[in-house]
Protein backbone atom coordinates (compact mmCIF):
# COMPACT_ATOMS: atom_id res chain seq x y z
CA UNK A 1 0.00 0.00 0.00
CA UNK A 2 1.22 3.22 -1.16
CA UNK A 3 1.71 5.74 1.66
CA UNK A 4 -0.64 9.18 1.80
CA UNK A 5 1.57 12.10 0.03
CA UNK A 6 0.32 15.76 0.47
CA UNK A 7 1.26 17.72 -3.27
CA UNK A 8 4.65 19.35 -3.08
CA UNK A 9 3.19 22.68 -5.25
CA UNK A 10 4.19 25.71 -7.34
CA UNK A 11 3.47 27.97 -9.55
CA UNK A 12 4.51 28.16 -12.82
CA UNK A 13 3.72 29.46 -16.35
CA UNK A 14 2.59 27.25 -18.96
CA UNK A 15 3.21 27.88 -22.56
CA UNK A 16 0.17 26.49 -24.16
CA UNK A 17 -2.16 28.10 -26.61
CA UNK A 18 -2.11 30.69 -24.43
CA UNK A 19 0.00 31.58 -21.44
CA UNK A 20 -1.38 31.21 -17.94
CA UNK A 21 0.17 30.79 -14.22
CA UNK A 22 -0.82 27.32 -13.34
CA UNK A 23 -0.65 25.20 -9.88
CA UNK A 24 1.50 22.12 -10.34
CA UNK A 25 2.68 18.77 -7.68
CA UNK A 26 6.14 18.48 -7.86
CA UNK A 27 8.44 15.64 -7.24
CA UNK A 28 8.68 14.39 -3.63
CA UNK A 29 12.73 15.14 -2.45
CA UNK A 30 12.34 12.51 0.04
CA UNK A 31 11.53 9.50 -2.44
CA UNK A 32 13.73 6.38 -2.10
CA UNK A 33 12.51 5.09 -5.19
CA UNK A 34 13.02 8.41 -7.30
CA UNK A 35 15.12 10.36 -5.05
CA UNK A 36 13.10 13.97 -5.97
CA UNK A 37 13.27 12.79 -9.78
CA UNK A 38 9.92 12.24 -10.37
CA UNK A 39 10.66 9.26 -12.12
CA UNK A 40 13.33 6.77 -13.69
CA UNK A 41 14.61 6.51 -17.18
CA UNK A 42 15.71 3.30 -18.82
CA UNK A 43 17.75 3.89 -21.81
CA UNK A 44 17.94 1.04 -24.29
CA UNK A 45 19.54 0.00 -27.30
CA UNK A 46 19.03 -1.24 -31.08
CA UNK A 47 18.43 -4.99 -31.22
CA UNK A 48 21.18 -5.01 -33.80
CA UNK A 49 23.94 -2.60 -33.59
CA UNK A 50 23.97 -2.25 -29.77
CA UNK A 51 24.04 1.99 -30.42
CA UNK A 52 21.79 3.95 -28.30
CA UNK A 53 18.30 4.34 -29.96
CA UNK A 54 16.35 6.16 -27.16
CA UNK A 55 14.95 6.04 -23.15
CA UNK A 56 11.50 4.96 -22.00
CA UNK A 57 10.10 7.28 -18.69
CA UNK A 58 8.77 5.39 -15.74
CA UNK A 59 6.89 8.08 -13.19
CA UNK A 60 6.97 7.17 -9.71
CA UNK A 61 4.06 6.83 -7.70
CA UNK A 62 5.22 10.01 -5.75
CA UNK A 63 4.69 12.35 -8.70
CA UNK A 64 1.55 12.84 -10.60
CA UNK A 65 2.41 15.07 -13.51
CA UNK A 66 -1.30 15.69 -14.94
CA UNK A 67 -1.65 17.12 -11.27
CA UNK A 68 -2.46 20.90 -12.39
CA UNK A 69 -4.71 23.67 -12.20
CA UNK A 70 -4.93 26.90 -14.19
CA UNK A 71 -5.14 29.78 -11.43
CA UNK A 72 -5.01 32.82 -14.35
CA UNK A 73 -5.01 33.36 -18.03
CA UNK A 74 -2.43 35.87 -18.60
CA UNK A 75 -3.01 38.23 -21.47
CA UNK A 76 -1.45 38.63 -24.55
CA UNK A 77 0.86 40.88 -25.11
CA UNK A 78 0.23 43.81 -27.65
CA UNK A 79 2.23 44.01 -30.86
CA UNK A 80 4.51 46.84 -30.27
CA UNK A 81 5.96 45.13 -27.24
CA UNK A 82 6.51 41.52 -28.60
CA UNK A 83 10.50 40.94 -29.19
CA UNK A 84 12.02 41.28 -32.38
CA UNK A 85 14.54 38.50 -33.44
CA UNK A 86 17.41 40.01 -35.18
CA UNK A 87 19.32 37.11 -37.65
CA UNK A 88 22.73 38.95 -37.25
CA UNK A 89 25.38 37.06 -35.97
CA UNK A 90 26.78 38.23 -32.71
CA UNK A 91 30.42 36.44 -33.22
CA UNK A 92 31.01 38.53 -36.17
CA UNK A 93 34.31 40.67 -36.43
CA UNK A 94 32.49 43.25 -38.70
CA UNK A 95 31.68 46.68 -37.34
CA UNK A 96 28.15 47.47 -36.43
CA UNK A 97 28.60 50.45 -39.21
Amino acid sequence: MRPLTLPRLRIQVAHWHRRALVLTDTPDPDCPVCEGDGGTEYPYGDYDTGEYAGSDWDPCWCWNENRRWTLLPLPHRPRWMRRRTRHADPWTTEPPF
